[in-house]
C-alpha cells in the first residue's frame, strides 16, 4: 500500500537562510507529489516572508503552522502539524537539513504499513555550511564528496553515504550497528499510527524527543526499517544553546519509563487529559 498523500514536515526557528537553502533542496526533488509543512516555533516575520517567496515560485505547495514563541516548543507545533493536516504519510525533516533529489521518492517507495523508516544524515562543518549557494543545490554537486572535502568537510566514513552505489548503500545499512531508530531529520511513518499513539510527548524537551516517539512507536507494534544509506541530508550547521545538562536527564527519565512500561500513549500529546 503506498501512500496518497505526503507531506514533508520541516521544523524551524527564526533561521530563514538556512530554510531558504532546504526549501531550494525540496524544490529539486525527482518526485514531486508532495506538498510541504513548515512547523514554526514562533518565527518571525522574516521567516513568513521567506515562506511566502517560495510559494510565489509555484515549484512547492506549502503550508505553515505557526504559533507564537514560548520557548522550545518544537513537540507542541509538531502535534498541532499532524492534528491540522490532510496527508496520510508523513516525512519528518528539520529547517537546517538539505535532502538529496530522491529524498521523498525514496521514503514514498519503501513506506509500508506497520512501518516507520530511519534515515540518515551527515553533519557538516560550518565554513561549508555557508559555503553552499543555491546554484550547487540545483546542480547536484553538493551531494559529491569530493565537493565537500574541497570546501572543508573531513575526509571520512561519513561520506560513505553519499556512494553512488545503491548495492553498497543497501549493503551498509543491513551491516550498521546503528538502531533503526526514530531520527527527527529523517524519519517517516503513516499519520494514523502517529495519531495512535497521541503524537509527540509535549513533556520533552530538545534531547531525545524524536527517539521516545520512535521508541512508543516501538511499543504500539511499529516495525522499523533502516534506511540511513538509501537517503540522506545534509545538515547545516548551527549552534544548541537550547541543549541543557538537567533537560537531557529529564528527558532520559521520560524514555526510561516509556521503555520500563512498554507505553505507547503519550499522556501530554495530541489529546490532553481534562482538566479537573
Amino acid at each position: 500500500m503506498a501512500p496518497t498523500s505526503i507531506g514533508v514536515v520541516i521544523t524551524t526557528y527564526n533561521s530563514p537562510l538556512w530554510l531558504s537553502k532546504v526549501l531550494t533542496g525540496y524544490e529539486c526533488q525527482t518526485f514531486t507529489k508532495f506538498r510541504v509543512i513548515i512547523a514554526d516555533d514562533g518565527s518571525t516575520d522574516e521567516t513568513r516572508d521567506l515562506i511566502n517567496s517560495f510559494k510565489e515560485r509555484g515549484i512547492l505547495a506549502i503550508d505553515h503552522v505557526w504559533h507564537e514563541d514560548d520557548g522550545f516548543r518544537k513537540c507542541q507545533i509538531l502535534n498541532k502539524t499532524i492534528q491540522e493536516t490532510s496527508c496520510d504519510y508523513l516525512i519528518f525533516t528539520d529547517g537546517d537539513c538539505i535532502p538529496e533529489p530522491d529524498f521523498v521518492k525514496t521514503h514514498h517507495d519503501l513506506a509500508k504499513p506497520g512501518l516507520f523508516l530511519s534515515g540518515g544524515y551527515i553533519k557538516l562543518t560550518m565554513p561549508v555550511s555557508e559555503a553552499i549557494a543555491d546554484e550547487d543545490i540545483r546542480s547536484g554537486v553538493i551531494f559529491k564528496p569530493d565537493w565537500l572535502v574541497a570546501h572543508g568537510q573531513p575526509k571520512n566514513h561519513k561520506l560513505w553515504k553519499l556512494s553512488p552505489s545503491k548495492g553498497f548503500r543497501n549493503f551498509m545499512n543491513r551491516i550498521t550497528p546503528a538502531a533503526a531508530s526514530w531520527n527527527g531529520m529523517n524519519s517517516s511513518t503513516w499519520t494514523q499510527d502517529l495519531i495512535a499513539v497521541n503524537g509527540f510527548n509535549e513533556d520533552m524537551q530538545y534531547g531525545g524527543l524524536d527517539r521516545e516517539l520512535g521508541e512508543r512507536l516501538w511499543n504500539y507494534g511499529h516495525k522499523s526499517q533502516q534506511i540511513r544509506y538509501s537517503t540522506v541530508c545534509l545538515h547545516l550547521d548551527h549552534a544548541r544553546g537550547y541543549s541543557k545538562p538537567e533537560i537531557w536527564a529529564k528527558n532520559r527519565a521520560i524514555r526510561k519509563a516509556v521503555k520500563d512500561n512498554k507505553t505507547f500513549w503519550a499522556e501530554n500529546g495530541i489529546k490532553k487529559k481534562p482538566s479537573a
